[in-house]
């Protein structure tokens, strides 16, 4: 048993002093003892499982090796019957020890009884085979066959043949017990070979930390199911890896969009305190611009909050059935507020009911909406469409700004992206707001689709499933 099981505190050691040595292997013995080796040894719980199924075999291996033996001696029987059945008995019907001295029966002899056909006749012949057998008295088995001269029985003493079975049989049964003990004695051994896979696991897993998450369990030397579970703990690592680079990245990006505002309105703070008390000017430029930024980092902390609380599977939805038409007048009078210097049009072909979020949907509408004003110049076009199609309420914002290229395309729905373009324009934004539309459409059960094409615009589509009502 390993050490660390077997470790007693210095209380208990210093009590174990005072037992006879005579009493201490009942202290080792004892079933809590026991138990708690057990549950701490895995290798000698497996070498106890196998002993223990060896065990549970041996009745089974008993019986097919009595089986064998005794089919073994069928043909000593039959050899023996055939022989003496080509004597003549000196009797009329009794062979006398002289003629019988060769043959390994005691007696021999024909009966004048006859035993019927089928199974009543059978089960006669079984009774005439034990009418002499008396265990530890006498050990006699008549066989009975059938002959030209008619019914011949013989009686086979098993003295000598059952010595030879208990022998082979006891010899069968040490040869188990042995076996079971040397397999628990040996489990060290099984700890060494078969287990070191799982030790080399558990170190491999005991050393990863957040310096070293690219290392990986060694599948060379595994085999079966231990290669599968240290796949599977590779594989496990992987994502572990990618979603703890993606958090190290999100907090990063996160720290920088921060950095910037606060900044900025240090510099300004700054500003203030040197000139602002005294010129007006400066003071309304500084009050103005510490606002600006202060919306900024509010609308980002909001956004930053919202990813968290995805993450976290903790975003709630207040699902209800409403009309998206109300929505999309909102967000069009809304955006004609927002940016007068664009050209709204607002295009509802049919009204229709879907369940979901109202002000979820308002939300991503002015996502969408925003991010078509930053990348449409000024005079530039933007429609807002309403359409029912193949059973989905199809929500579009088009645009007429710079369109998306197809580099750009695989990322625009990452967190923090933002075009070389839009960074290079300065244009206001944190590169939240697209990933933030693409969790509310996949939470209301729907789909965002882009079409956009370098120079052209770009077209936003937002497809979410009719109520069942509306569909019948």
């Amino acid at each position: 048993m390993e050490a660390e099981t077997l470790a007693l505190d210095m209380d208990e050691k210093e009590n174990l002093d005072l037992i006879p040595k005579r009493l201490r292997w009942a202290f080792w013995l004892s079933p809590s003892r026991l138990l708690s080796n057990l549950r701490f040894s895995l290798t000698l719980r497996i070498a106890i499982h196998y002993a223990g199924q060896l065990l549970s075999t041996t009745f089974f291996v008993m019986l097919v090796f009595s089986i064998a033996f005794f089919a073994a001696q069928a043909p000593v029987v039959t050899n023996t019957i055939s022989r003496i059945a080509e004597l003549a008995p000196e009797d009329m019907n009794n062979y006398s020890q002289e003629q019988l001295r060769d043959h390994p029966v005691t007696r021999a002899y024909y009966t004048d009884e006859d035993f019927p056909a089928g199974l009543p006749g059978f089960a006669q012949k079984v009774s005439l085979a034990f009418s002499e057998f008396s265990p530890g008295v006498n050990l006699n088995l008549l066989i009975y066959a059938d002959t030209p001269r008619g019914g011949l029985v013989l009686t086979f003493p098993l003295e000598n043949l059952a010595y030879i079975y208990k022998l082979l049989f006891c010899t069968l049964l040490c040869a188990d017990l042995y076996r079971m003990v040397f397999f628990l004695r040996k489990r060290g051994r099984l700890n060494q070979r078969v287990l070191k896979p799982i030790a080399d696991m558990a170190a491999a897993a005991a050393a990863l930390s957040a310096n070293n998450l690219s290392d990986r369990i060694s599948i060379e030397g595994t085999k079966n199911e231990l290669k599968d579970l240290a796949t599977v703990i590779n594989l496990m690592l992987d994502r572990i890896e990618r979603s703890y680079n993606s958090q190290k990245q999100f907090v990063s990006d996160a720290s920088h969009e921060l950095r910037t505002p606060i900044a900025v309105i240090q510099g300004y703070i700054n500003m203030l305190e040197r000139w602002g008390k005294t010129d007006k000017e400066i003071l309304d430029e500084g009050i103005a611009a510490i606002t600006q930024e202060t919306t900024s980092m509010k609308e980002l902390v909001e956004r930053l909050l919202f990813l968290a609380r995805h993450d976290k599977k903790t975003l709630m939805l207040e699902m209800e059935l409403f009309d998206p038409t109300e929505v999309m007048s909102s967000v069009y009078r809304d955006a004609q507020l927002i940016s007068p210097s664009h050209c709204f049009t607002l295009n509802l072909e049919k009204s229709a009911m879907v369940k979901g979020d109202k002000g979820m949907i308002k939300q991503l509408m002015r996502i969408l909406v925003d991010n078509a004003i930053k990348y449409t110049p000024i005079g530039g076009k933007i429609q807002l469409s309403m359409r029912k199609e193949n059973g989905e309420c199809i929500l579009a914002v088009e645009d007429s700004g710079a369109g998306i290229s197809a580099e750009e395309m695989p990322r625009i729905f990452d967190r923090f992206y933002r075009s070389d373009r839009a960074r290079n324009a300065q244009s206001s934004g944190h590169g939240l707001g697209l990933s933030i539309a693409r969790i509310i459409v996949v939470a209301h059960g729907g789909r965002l689709n882009v079409r956009s094409k370098q120079g052209s615009g770009s077209i936003f589509s937002v497809m979410l499933p009719l109520s069942d009502e509306l569909r019948q």
